[in-house]
């Protein structure tokens, strides 16, 4: 059976390499990540043309998601490069200081208002938590603290508020340009970092399919106070990622495990993808080998239900590109053997036609012993309500839409196939279907498959008949 939990590689120079690209797909990525806080547009447009030359050399397709960078908050430079901060000192993060003038006892910043977001008794938390400082007095745009927890602090840190609640707006004036850029070269999905509410994934996704976008959009969860309106973010998104670094810095680390459950359980329940990110696979960076922890942390994942596992740095600077995706295939199959049947939405009253039969056919094929599910598609809606529910059951995405075959890369459990449903006698479509599956192994004679299709083929959302058959047979199983 195929891997259903997705891997999703971020590019960078480690990757750049015709061999090394090669062998991250040869070894199993689904999605490519350009991550628009580094390097230049055009870069990102060379690697987005690169990756997907060798995705269709080797016979495959990649969607890439083209991840904003957001208003990261940093302080400015130290005119030393880096200071040394101890329990108990006088720091003060001042918006009159030059963002070269930091010293001992102050730095500037990158955001003026952050003075407004703060008051007495707050804890500021910088280099993603390594140093903590308590907030003593604001005034005039300085924000006087002391060291709570000290250690090296060096150049351009980023800021994080324990708790949550800077207001710096989701979408920065870079990011806007950024849109446009990701509409040019057609990205499959744009993620959009700090994300505060639903009304911030609106705008986004106004602004990118105004520039000419067709992709979906991610919402990146890595703001305590996007927890408060969690499902506002997630009914306006296609999928959310649980962004656990600057996440964990704002609730505490304590509490990320059960929020990241929390999260991947409310994406399903409201037929969202989810993507679980940030530090999965970190000791790869330089090792050859995952920890056991990490081990365990990429299977926890997969068992509760994650659509894709994602690679930051690991992929993009590390020593073992390919060994890691390798490591993560290993681990996702392994785990998924102990997955089980689901009750998804067995209560739920359906909104639409197509909706309904995708439930249908899952509820059916979990109960009946199915070997495969066919869908034939335009825009893929049906394989990813299909893919909300747990199974062990390879869902293929059958498709004559290249744009539509990327997307599906994300969904856990669906694999893209290239099918022409408007260039197929209606009559013959059921043994064209058969016969692509026996060609990949998947199903054998005697086995059961059922084939999700619209009585009028090639028109979007008119999914409306459910076909079980038996492979050899051709007999037509009828579902009262």
């Amino acid at each position: 059976m195929p891997r259903r939990t997705k891997i999703v590689a971020t590019l960078g120079p480690a990757t750049d390499p015709i061999s090394v690209a090669d062998d991250i797909l040869a070894a199993g990525v689904d999605v490519v990540r350009l991550n628009l806080s580094h390097d230049s547009h055009e870069r990102h447009r060379e690697r987005a043309k690169s990756i997907r030359e060798r995705a269709t050399a080797a016979g495959r397709e990649v969607a890439v998601l083209m991840d904003l960078q957001g208003p990261k908050i940093r302080i400015g430079k130290f005119t030393e490069g880096k200071i040394q901060l101890s329990y108990g000192d006088a720091f003060a993060i001042d918006t009159a200081c030059g963002l070269d003038d930091g010293d001992q006892t102050q730095v500037g910043t990158t955001y003026a208002p952050l003075a407004n977001d703060v008051r007495h008794g707050d804890s500021l938390l910088l280099d993603d938590g390594a140093i903590e400082l308590w907030v003593d007095k604001v005034a005039n745009g300085r924000i006087d603290c002391k060291v709570v927890v000290g250690g090296t602090l060096s150049n351009n840190k980023g800021i994080n508020k324990k708790g949550g609640g800077l207001s710096a707006p989701a979408l920065t004036e870079k990011d806007k340009k950024d849109i446009r850029f990701a509409a040019e070269i057609d990205a499959d999905y744009l993620a959009v970092s700090f994300v505060r509410n639903g009304n911030d994934i609106r705008l986004a996704r106004e602004l990118f399919q105004s520039a000419g976008g067709r992709g979906g959009i991610v919402a990146k969860i890595e703001r305590a106070e996007a927890l408060d309106d969690i499902d506002d973010i997630i009914n306006a998104a296609d999928a959310i990622m649980v962004a656990r670094g600057d996440l964990g810095v704002e609730i505490g680390d304590a509490e990320l495990p059960a929020v990241q459950k929390r999260l991947i359980s409310r994406a399903r329940e409201l037929n969202a993808v989810v993507i679980t990110a940030t530090q999965m696979m970190q000791s790869m960076i330089e090792s050859p080998i995952p920890t056991r922890a990490e081990v365990f942390d990429v299977a926890n994942a997969v068992l509760d239900g994650t659509d894709a596992v994602m690679l930051s740095a690991e992929s993009s600077i590390g020593k073992n590109p390919a060994k890691v995706v390798e490591a993560l295939d290993r681990i996702c199959l392994e785990a998924e053997k102990s997955v089980r049947r689901s009750g998804h939405r067995i209560d739920s009253v359906f909104g639409r036609v197509d909706e309904g039969i995708a439930m249908a056919a899952m509820y059916t094929a979990n109960h009946l012993g199915v070997k495969a599910i066919a869908a034939l598609t335009e825009t893929g809606s049906t394989v990813k309500w299909m893919s909300r529910i747990s199974s062990g059951i390879p869902i293929y995405a059958m498709t004559r839409f290249a744009e539509t075959r990327r997307k599906v890369r994300l969904f856990r459990g669906v694999d893209p196939v290239a099918f022409d449903v408007a260039s197929t006698d209606i009559h013959e479509v059921n043994r064209e279907v058969i016969e692509e599956l026996l060609a990949r192994g998947t199903v054998h004679n005697g086995d059961l498959v059922i084939i999700t299709k619209g009585d009028r083929s090639g028109v979007e959302g008119q999914t409306n008949i459910m076909k079980i058959m038996r492979v050899g047979e051709h007999k037509l199983l009828t579902k009262d």
